[in-house]
């Protein structure tokens, strides 16, 4: 049933005494003043006990041609700490140092501003500290699948 929004996908990324990366699809915007953004995770996932251990966490909006660094980090088979980032392109933030995915289509670091009871999640809200962006396409998440946008169709005169 939720399948049925179309969202972004990010990697959700944390550095610090424990790096780890996930593929989400559950972040947005929040508030413009301060600039506070979300982030959902499973309270059973390792992010979850990685994002209370850390202060700073980063969130890399992925383009559409991205899909194999969304598909790593939601791999639950693959290494944990920094040798999990060996398989991609990354640079630490210029702020805070988190890992970011490299020519993502918008990257984000953040500090953990406040955690809130989600259910199964808990929502994190981080204050916006350093953001960047490019102009590719973005890779999306329908109906379970990964997905491109499509360019709008030209406009032939009738």
């Amino acid at each position: 049933m939720f399948g049925a929004f179309a969202t972004g996908v990010t990697v959700l990324t944390c550095g610090g005494a424990r790096p780890h990366g996930m593929t989400a699809n559950s972040f947005s915007s929040v508030s413009l003043d301060p600039p506070l953004v979300l982030v959902c995770v499973d309270r059973d996932a390792v992010m979850h006990a990685a994002l209370l251990d850390t202060e700073f966490f980063g969130v890399s909006v992925l383009a559409a041609d991205q899909e194999k660094v969304a598909r790593h980090f939601a791999d639950r088979r693959r290494p944990l700490g920094m040798a999990q980032f060996d398989a991609i392109d990354w640079e630490p933030g210029e702020c805070t140092g988190v890992p970011l995915v490299a020519d993502a289509l918008a990257s984000f670091e953040c500090r953990r501003w406040r955690g809130y009871d989600g259910g199964d999640h808990t929502i994190f809200v981080g204050r916006l500290l350093a953001a960047s962006r490019r102009d590719p396409d973005a890779l999306v998440f329908h109906d379970g699948r990964f997905r491109r946008l499509s360019p709008e169709p030209t406009q032939v005169p009738l």
